[in-house]
């Protein structure tokens, strides 16, 4: 972080919920009270919302600024920015205090054994490549069935930390899940396509 090098970005995000009013803060305010450059923190903050099952509203407001941030890095901006209509939508207090928790309690463990390795993973020339990767995950967020949001968001979390504390490692891990998620999404897209065929054949004829 670029600043509060005392604090955790889990712990920034706490205090945040803690200070914030009952309306919240828009994405632009939070981002400059977390003071923080890099895309990795900005997409971990906005997919924190997407791991926690049962949240509903959220993941809405944020699944369209992490595309925004991923479409940056996959053209290589070095700085994340946000349109002004992303920027102003708003995550009350309640939905705040929600990511605090739903963060400490998700992945308050990977504070303890995340650290910088594999840094060519998590280099310049490898930041485009990471960043298709999270925009095909950030997009399978945006899919309207329930319970989607959550396996996608947790990879984006991964990855995105893994980014920000230059561990390669996790940046792997999350990309895995997330691969892992985008095929079995696109395999049962196959699947049901491939009943309904059947059953409009056995229904209506060839």
């Amino acid at each position: 972080m670029t600043a509060q090098t005392d604090r955790t970005l889990l712990q920034t995000i706490e205090i945040l919920a803690e200070a914030a009013p009952e309306e919240g803060f828009s994405l632009r305010e939070i981002f400059d009270r977390l003071d923080e450059s890099a895309f990795g923190a900005g997409l971990f903050l906005l997919a924190l919302p997407c791991c926690i099952p049962f949240l509903y509203g959220v993941p809405q407001v944020v699944a369209l600024p992490m595309l925004a941030l991923a479409f940056q890095m996959v053209i290589g901006r070095e700085e994340p920015w946000l349109p002004a209509k992303l920027a102003a939508r708003k995550i009350d207090r309640k939905g705040l205090t929600q990511m605090a928790r739903g963060g400490r309690k998700w992945f308050g463990w990977i504070e303890a054994i995340i650290r910088p390795r594999l840094s060519v993973i998590t280099g310049r020339r490898s930041e485009r490549v990471i960043g298709a990767f999270l925009f095909l995950f950030c997009a399978s967020i945006l899919v309207p069935l329930p319970m989607t949001n959550t396996v996608p968001g947790m990879a984006v979390a991964v990855t995105a930390f893994g980014l920000m504390q230059k561990d390669g490692l996790a940046v792997i891990g999350g990309s895995i899940l997330g691969i892992c998620w985008v095929g079995a999404l696109i395999a049962g897209a196959f699947l049901g396509l491939n009943v309904i065929t059947h059953i409009s054949t056995a229904v209506f004829g060839s």
